[in-house]
């Protein structure tokens, strides 16, 4: 029997090593947007091919980026959270 409030948790995708919680702050146009992550960095990121047609990003969403090598200011966004699962993070204490 689950507890009041409990039965619409979910197991969400959480950052692997070397991936950083953001927040759309600006869409840019070209496939590109401007986030703010975590680590309190603000970055642009490219948005792959492989979700542009399927996930629709938008300001404000949460998302996982994963930080350039090469040039830290660049990110490539590789998760977007639905707003249920961003208030959950937020519930549970892993974003702002």
């Amino acid at each position: 029997m689950a507890k009041d409030g409990d039965e619409t948790r979910r197991d969400l995708r959480m950052p692997d090593d070397d991936e950083v919680f953001a927040v759309v702050t600006e869409m840019l146009g070209a496939n590109r947007v401007k986030v703010r992550c975590a680590d309190g960095v603000e970055r642009t990121a490219r948005i792959p091919g492989r979700m542009q047609k399927r996930i629709w990003i938008r300001e404000d969403d949460v998302v996982l980026v994963e930080p350039w090598d090469w040039q830290d200011e660049k990110a490539d966004i590789s998760w977007r959270y639905e707003k249920s699962e961003a208030d959950q993070l937020r519930e549970e204490g892993h974003i702002q």
